[in-house]
């Protein structure tokens, strides 16, 4: 029974519902990790300069279930959740790269980095995916024709 509920979900989703559906739990976890023990601020002090990382931990919050509910909206109507999938990964690659350009800490570059292509740059590939989409089967070559 778990299993054919498991397939109806996923067949109603299809592939970009899927993805948001992942990403928006992924994203609202990593927020309330933030809530219940906040790490370290090292490079992020663009951002506790306005407030508390418990305080940003809503960003993330808000945005994974924006990203979460969308993943049951029609495709085309699924842009709100791509793009607020982008906004936490690029506000923290954005305080990275201050903290950089600030000196306060080397490392963020990398940090900036990996948000800007394993966070940014997979959602907006994810974002141009058709929902299906077969790729070219190469016709094999004509025998005793020449080309």
């Amino acid at each position: 029974m778990p299993r054919q509920a498991v397939r109806r979900l996923r067949q109603s989703l299809g592939r970009r519902g899927v993805f948001l559906l992942i990403l928006g739990i992924g994203k609202t976890c990593w927020g309330i990790s933030f809530l219940v023990d906040p790490p370290d601020d090292r490079g992020l002090q663009l951002l506790t300069n306005l407030c508390s990382l418990r305080h940003w931990a809503w960003l993330w919050i808000v945005c994974g279930l924006i990203t979460g509910f969308s993943a049951f909206l029609r495709i085309g109507r699924d842009w709100a959740g791509f793009a607020s999938a982008l906004i936490p990964p690029t506000v923290w690659a954005i305080a990275y790269t201050a903290a950089v350009a600030s000196g306060q800490y080397s490392r963020g570059l990398w940090v900036a980095i990996w948000y800007l292509t394993s966070h940014v740059g997979v959602i907006l590939w994810a974002a141009t995916v058709p929902e299906y989409s077969v790729p070219r089967v190469p016709r094999p070559a004509r025998r005793g024709k020449a080309a």
